[in-house]
């Protein structure tokens, strides 16, 4: 590619984030024929217009209001995800029954899960069964229900029923968007109604979610959140929106990069 003019590589950048996704800084400058630090500063600015959201090494294009399928999930903010659920791994004991949600950073947990020991795995996933089903270590209870074909995951009274007859000692959420004041944004009711029972049986309720999520509300669906609920989230994560968070009694962990 020949060296574009700022205004039309940044159009570009913007482009190719919508479409392929754009890799980290390193193969942007090296695609534009340009310096790392331009490119740095071409996110930046792409940030600040509110047209890309930062992660590791990179950036995504800002979500739209319209709910992503799972095939379009798995693409966004690969590894901030993976940090994310190795940070959330990292608080999972033997002996412990985990719920698992449906959507693409509670599976990259299911992954982290595969080499576990002890551990009992209940879940609305299926691609956190599909993930689990070659680790005869880890206990799997698959719960039931009517099949949202766009996440993946199980909804509906025959998954209520099930829940509410067991609990567990903690449960990761994933969602479109979460607030510090009304909890987890999602695109239909039936997933923040599921949301709310799968927290109400848990000793402890983590919300896993990447920096772009933090403060969106691209829907009108809310799953409000237990007292003392904690946030796992990326340190792309714009600073002011921790605060917001931490305000409120959350308790906000930032997962560190991969090394």
């Amino acid at each position: 590619m020949s060296r574009l003019p700022g205004e039309e590589r940044r159009a570009d950048i913007v482009r190719r984030a919508r479409s392929v996704g754009i890799g980290t800084v390193a193969e942007l400058a090296a695609a534009y024929r340009v310096a790392t630090s331009t490119i740095r500063r071409d996110l930046a600015e792409l940030t600040r217009a509110g047209e890309l959201a930062r992660t590791y090494g990179g950036a995504i294009p800002v979500l739209t209001s319209h709910e992503a399928s799972m095939k379009q999930r798995l693409g966004e903010a690969f590894e901030a995800k993976r940090a994310i659920a190795r940070r959330a791994a990292a608080d999972i004991t033997p002996g412990e029954t985990v719920l698992l949600d449906a959507g693409s950073t509670v599976g990259a947990l299911a992954h982290e899960l595969r080499d576990s020991e002890g551990v009992t795995v209940v879940t609305t996933s299926l691609d956190a069964m599909m993930v689990l089903a070659d680790s005869p270590q880890v206990h799997v209870e698959c719960l039931g229900g009517t099949l949202r074909h766009l996440s993946h995951g199980l909804v509906g009274p025959l998954t209520e029923i099930a829940l509410e007859r067991m609990t567990f000692d903690r449960v990761f959420l994933g969602g479109d968007g979460v607030s510090a004041v009304d909890g987890i944004c999602e695109a239909d009711l039936r997933q923040t109604r599921m949301k709310e029972v799968m927290a109400a049986q848990s000793a402890k309720t983590y919300v896993l979610a990447h920096a772009a999520k933090l403060g969106y509300r691209p829907f009108h669906a809310w799953a409000p959140l237990p007292n003392g609920w904690t946030l796992i989230t990326d340190d792309a994560a714009d600073p002011a929106a921790v605060a917001e968070f931490r305000r409120h009694g959350v308790d906000v962990q930032i997962a560190s990069p991969l090394s």
